[in-house]
């Protein structure tokens, strides 16, 4: 049979390597069971492919085919791992953008109120608690981290049949550390407000000693022999690490080895993701925070389907060292919270270089609660606020339905489309008052737009990157033990991938670049941009790199639209009665102390976030 590689060696010595070509003739030769790629092949791959070739051309073709080239089998055998990033690295700051770096003590807030009266009878009344409440009481040496360790492993027991969100409890670490943080708060070595607080990672952080799955079928025995760099940090500042949280295979969504991870608020829908467990755990009163990342919208997602407090820092502020690479230049950890301000602590403690991700910045986060968020320049997207739900297209334009099945088929995605429209409409009524609940804080909104570029069409970067990292699962065809297999899962665009020309992929880089610049200028007349969760700014902003900050904007009433069908796998089975809605702030880079200042005020003006869901234990 054919070898691949040296195929496409040739094709990359006839000056076709940018093309589709290689990969559409490679393809039809293998769907037909060629044991050589013959001339009427390579016509038929030159017409697919929009690619000339004069007939000289083809019989060189030909011949190169029979030629022992090592090529791209050489690299192949190097068997590189996961861990391992390209020699070009994205830096979303341009030339003349500027920074604080001197590292400058955290202001924190007073201590709560609720401290003095001492610790409740029943500590699970504390499972709700923010990070800077939990850190007072422990500080304060009023309840001790063993005892809120054991109350968080327990509720994690209770709670994981109906959520499942947890992948690995790590009871026995859990314990060892909690009795150190005593021992150490006894000694007066208080370490900070992270100190004694039981926290969950996402599993795709390494943890030494103990699995690290990415969520996916093929990699539940996984053991990676180091600590993540951030787990490293949490580790310093003496957090205990309680459970290993899900993710949706390989970052995808909410679907992992082990079923979908369910929304606290609602179990008949998943909880999104692809920060799945981490959103659906905190919510829940299962940890005191929690550690997810983003590449596009995986904090964001599961923030507000969970009702959370989600940051998505600037790239390049946190180190990935140790966690599972999907796309090399949009990868991005952060915390999600019940509060901003429990952010800004998990901020301070996992940002900065680590010598060793070589995107890391030595830019300065300096959290000051009193900061004076009045001063701030503040915008909003205008349009995006007005912007009605798009109007269906009319079915009556689509060719008859051939089978009944086929028919079935286009009524459950017209009630779909309908449904998430209706969503979208119910839901302008929410953005609507937090704009004017903004003006009542004495807020000035200065309207803005983003600049107009072809956004969607830069993703090809995010999907090329990925069927990178992952290209020995396509390769070998271990894809197949992923447990989603639909045509947006990872399989189906790993193999998609492959038809990316390298071409295409830098022209997509390039016009990258043109966005950075042009979305660079809009915010260097604001410090904060408030915007619709969803929408357009999501893509916008993970492609430049700016932070945003996710959280709670009330919940949807009784008249909530619900969704016509209960499958929790089902990525649009969304909102309905008593669900969280959400709001988006975003920053400037690197400017996440002011962001983080600014969202706080509004939290504590609508008070959303002290909404929590009333939870039924599994069976």
């Amino acid at each position: 049979m054919l070898d691949r590689r040296n195929f496409m060696k040739a094709c990359s010595g006839m000056g076709l390597a940018g093309t589709l070509f290689p990969g559409v003739l490679w393809a039809q030769a293998q769907a037909q069971g060629a044991a050589k790629i013959t001339k009427e092949m390579i016509d038929n791959a030159a017409s697919v492919a929009d690619v000339a070739i004069a007939d000289d051309y083809k019989q060189m073709m030909l011949d190169n085919l029979n030629e022992h080239a090592k090529g791209y089998e050489e690299i192949y055998k190097l068997h590189i791992p996961n861990s391992v990033e390209p020699a070009l690295i994205f830096d979303p700051v341009l030339p003349g953008m500027k920074f604080e770096t001197e590292r400058k003590p955290m202001r924190i807030s007073k201590a709560p109120s609720t401290v003095a009266s001492g610790a409740p009878k029943n500590l699970e009344d504390l499972a709700f608690a923010s990070v800077r409440e939990l850190a007072e009481f422990v500080r304060a040496k009023k309840v001790s981290s063993l005892a809120l360790t054991e109350m968080y492993l327990g509720r994690l027991k209770k709670y994981d049949p109906a959520l499942k969100f947890a992948v690995t409890l790590t009871e026995e670490r859990a314990l060892a550390q909690a009795r150190q943080a005593d021992a150490e708060i006894a000694a007066g070595k208080y370490r900070g407000p992270l100190h004694g607080l039981p926290w969950g990672a996402k599993d795709l952080l390494a943890t030494k000693g103990v699995r690290t799955t990415w969520g996916a079928g093929g990699f539940e025995s996984q053991m990676i022999d180091e600590d993540a760099t951030v787990v490293k940090r949490l580790d310093k500042a003496g957090a205990v690490l309680v459970a290993k949280l899900t993710l949706g295979a390989l970052a995808m969504g909410d679907v992992w080895f082990g079923g979908v991870t369910r929304n606290p608020w609602n179990t008949n829908q998943g909880s999104s993701g692809s920060s799945a467990g981490p959103a659906s755990a905190t919510a829940a009163g299962c940890v005191a925070f929690s550690i997810g990342s983003e590449t596009l919208g995986s904090i964001s997602s599961p923030s507000t389907r969970c009702g959370c407090t989600g940051l998505r820092p600037s790239f390049g502020l946190v180190p990935r060292t140790g966690a599972m690479a999907l796309s090399w230049s949009m990868d991005k950890l952060g915390p999600i919270c019940r509060t901003v301000e429990d952010c800004a602590l998990v901020l301070d403690a996992i940002y900065g270089p680590d010598g060793h991700d070589r995107t890391v910045h030595p830019a300065a986060f300096n959290w000051d609660s009193n900061l004076d968020w009045r001063k701030l320049r503040v915008g909003y997207l205008k349009s995006a606020f007005e912007r009605k739900p798009d109007d269906q297209q009319e079915a009556a334009k689509e060719e008859p339905p051939a089978t009944p099945e086929e028919q079935k088929k286009r009524e459950e995605q017209k009630k779909r489309r309908e449904a998430v429209r209706a969503r979208a409409e119910y839901d302008r009524k929410y953005n609507d008052a937090a704009l004017a609940k903004l003006r009542e804080m004495g807020v000035n909104l200065v309207p803005v737009e983003m600049p107009k570029f072809p956004y969607d069409a830069m993703r090809t970067m995010l999907t090329a990157e990925s069927a990178t990292a992952f290209d020995d699962l396509t390769r070998s065809g271990k894809d197949k033990l992923l447990t989603s297999q639909k045509d947006h899962d990872w399989p189906n665009t790993f193999r998609t991938a492959r038809f990316i020309p390298a071409v295409e992929y830098i022209q997509a880089a390039r016009a990258r670049r043109l966005a950075m610049d042009a979305v660079a200028k809009v915010l260097d007349n604001f410090d904060v941009i408030v915007a619709p969760t969803s929408g357009e700014q999501l893509v916008i902003t993970n492609l430049t790199g700016h932070p945003a900050v996710i959280l709670p904007n009330g919940l949807r009433g009784s008249d909530a639209p619900k969704y016509p069908f209960d499958d929790p796998g089902d990525f649009q089975n969304a909102g309905g009665p008593g669900t969280p809605t959400s709001l988006t702030f975003l920053g400037k880079l690197y400017g996440e102390a002011e962001l983080l200042a600014f969202a706080r005020a509004y939290q504590e003006a609508t008070g959303f976030h002290l909404q929590h869901p009333k939870l039924a234990p599994g069976s």
